[in-house]
Formats: C-alpha cells, structure tokens, sequence
C-alpha cells in the first residue's frame, strides 16, 4: 500500500504518516501550524519516544494518531487502515490520569469494555487481568484517591490495556511524578511493553527518559513541528544510565535539541 505522492509502506507497521500537517483554528484569525510534512514509520511493537521544545506539535501528533483530531494535510494509516476515528486499537494516556473518582479501580479501568456493551462479569475479569500486568489486582476495589500518583498512572495503563490496543500512545504520563517514582515507573512500562507486544509512542521533554526507554527518538523542531532528525537506540535494556553510551547519547540529544529550544523560546517571547 502506498500514499499518493509519497514513498510506498507496508500494510504490516503499526503507524505510518504522510505529509501529514495540522493547522488549529484554520481560517480564523488565531489560526497556526502546529505540525508540517511529518513522515514517519512505527514497526510492530516498535518503543518511540517523541522529543522536542514544548508547543512543537508532539501531542498533537498522538492525538491525530489516535484520531481524536482531523489532519489538515496528509493521511495516516495504522495497520493498513486509514485512521478516521478513535479504535480501541490504538489507546491514548494523558498526563493526567483522568480517572473516576466515583468508580472502583476496577470499574475505571473497564470503563471502555461498559461503553461496548460487554457485561459485568466479564469487564471485571478483564480488569483483574490488567491490573495483574501492572502489578494491583489488590487496589482493585479502591477508589482513585486511595492510591498514590504512580498507582494512578499504571490504573491508566491498565484502563488501556484492557482495551488490548495494539498502539499505545503516551503523553508525558510520568510528568507529575517525583524523580524515584518517575525511574520505578519507566521500568514498570517496559514490562508492560514487553509483554504487551504493543508499538508505543511516547511524549516527553526529559532527554534522560527517552535514553531509558526508547528504540529510536524522534527529534522535532520548534513550531511548526517537523521531523528534523530521528536517532536510534541500539542498546540492551535495562539501560546503564550512567554508562558512557548512555552519557554520549544525552550529549547528541542535548546538542540536537539546543538550537530548536532556543528558537521556541525566541518565538514565545515574540509574541
């Protein structure tokens, strides 16, 4: 299968964009370019960890994946399909965990299953089941505010996994996370990867956390968002953070980065 006038992809990846381009407010006079020309190609449970200044269009990129937004230019295709509409295929964590805090923990992370109809006994076992992936069957009668941050964030987890998505999109989940629960939650997702057998997109600004986890990051410019450069990962996991692979790469990263912050910065201050 091909795009019309760009390079040809296999049916097989779990995420190939095209051209792809999103204006917000189009045709008004707030109007502006969040992304431009973004072609980029996500194998079967492949981890991509998406790095750029902040308004650069990273998050936008997950929620057009995930087809909560419309592109204003190019296409993306997830598996073979054209993405027109949310799938239960591809499952998208916020930052913030969104959780009900009427509902048990068992009853968030079936949430999605009740919207399909499935009943009750069913959408508890599945949430028993993911929740026995992140490691909280016990909390599974607990309400939201009886867990801790980082227990929040794998109930998340867990809400999507029960949807068995075969892309998990990932927006700055750790980002409200000190730095101890931060690492323990890194090492959490790649379990969870690994056994989940999914491709992940994952946002972040932290260069130390796409050296944790990534298979190949994805450098954006500063606004509007394009792929400058994508450097791959080739490095066992877990990852030695102060190996001098490790340190090498945070300098590669650092100095890719620089000039595209700088000019993020430049431009807020314009404004």
């Amino acid at each position: 299968m091909a795009s019309r006038s760009t390079k040809p992809f296999s049916s097989r990846d779990a995420v190939v964009c095209r051209g792809v381009g999103k204006t917000w407010s189009a045709g008004t006079d707030r109007a502006h370019v969040a992304l431009r020309d973004v072609d980029l190609d996500v194998a079967p449970g492949e981890f991509i960890v998406l790095l750029g200044p902040s308004g650069c269009g990273k998050s936008t990129l997950l929620y057009l994946i995930a087809g909560l937004e419309d592109t204003s230019d190019g296409e993306i295709w997830a598996f073979g399909d054209r993405v027109a509409t949310p799938s239960p295929d591809r499952s998208l964590i916020f930052q913030e965990t969104s959780l009900f805090p009427w509902l048990t923990v068992w009853q968030n992370v079936s949430f999605g299953l009740s919207i399909r109809g499935e009943p009750a006994a069913a959408r508890k076992e599945a949430a028993r089941q993911a929740l026995q992936r992140v490691g909280l069957v016990e909390a599974m009668d607990k309400r939201p505010d009886e867990l801790s941050g980082g227990m929040r964030q794998r109930v998340a987890v867990a809400r999507a996994l029960a949807m068995r998505p075969k892309v998990l999109l990932m927006d700055e989940p750790f980002a409200a996370l000190d730095v101890q629960t931060r690492a323990k939650m890194q090492d959490f997702l790649l379990d969870v990867w690994r056994d989940s057998e999914a491709s992940v997109l994952f946002v972040t600004h932290h260069i130390d956390e796409a050296v944790a986890l990534a298979d190949r990051v994805v450098i954006f410019t500063a606004r509007p968002g394009r792929i400058k450069t994508i450097v791959p990962i080739d490095m066992p996991r877990p990852r030695d953070p102060f190996s001098a692979q490790s340190e090498a790469l945070r300098k590669e990263l650092t100095e890719l980065m620089r000039a595209e912050v700088d000019r993020a910065f430049a431009e807020q201050e314009a404004v």
